[in-house]
């Protein structure tokens, strides 16, 4: 019944605080009512119990995607991501821009979903890391809010074809174009 932080061993607390979370400690007791606190407390700290470990490393190694690299072209029209085992996707800037994962795009509920037309010349002016989950696209149309996790790109990348074409049938059913509106002068 080890706790630990950066190899620190456990102490009474702890041995308490892990026998309280497991339910070991009779009820009603002010006793156990302390040692949950001491649990609650040590897991604020950053202290995780065995259990808490070992879910942990089983949700890092699960089969999620993790990207090796990030590359976005010098014409900034295409970003290849490159995954752990091999599989590789040169994800046009278009693409990526109106499957854009944000609020603005996708809605909260998928009747709110908008199709986004104009799209064909955009290109991306950067690709910012958020915590070491997923990525922020900024546009240079300035559309920024769509937060691209790996599961998601992964996702983009092996049903390319098939969003795109959809893509095109929704533009084409909606009576849209993918070319830029004109630009008044």
């Amino acid at each position: 019944m080890e706790w630990s932080v950066v190899g620190r061993k456990n102490n009474n607390a702890v041995d308490l605080a892990y026998s309280a979370d497991r339910g070991y400690l009779e009820e009603p007791s002010s006793l156990r009512l302390a040692a949950q606190d001491v649990a609650l407390s040590r897991r604020k700290q950053g202290f995780e119990s065995p259990r808490e470990r070992q879910r942990s490393l089983a949700l890092m190694t699960d089969a999620r995607a993790w990207p090796t690299e990030l590359r976005l072209h010098k014409d900034r029209k295409t970003l290849t991501v490159t995954f752990e085992g091999g599989e590789s996707f040169d994800l046009p800037a278009e693409y990526l821009r109106v499957k854009s994962p944000s609020a603005e795009v996708q809605g909260h509920s998928a009747e709110e979903r908008k199709t986004v037309p104009g799209k064909r010349d955009v290109g991306l002016i950067e690709v910012l890391p958020v915590g070491n989950y997923a990525v922020r696209l900024v546009f240079d149309d300035m559309h920024s809010t769509g937060i691209f996790d790996w599961d998601y790109l992964a996702d983009l990348g092996r049903n390319h074809s098939t969003y795109w074409q959809d893509y095109l049938d929704e533009l084409a059913a909606k009576n849209l174009t993918r070319e830029p509106a004109a630009r008044r002068t």
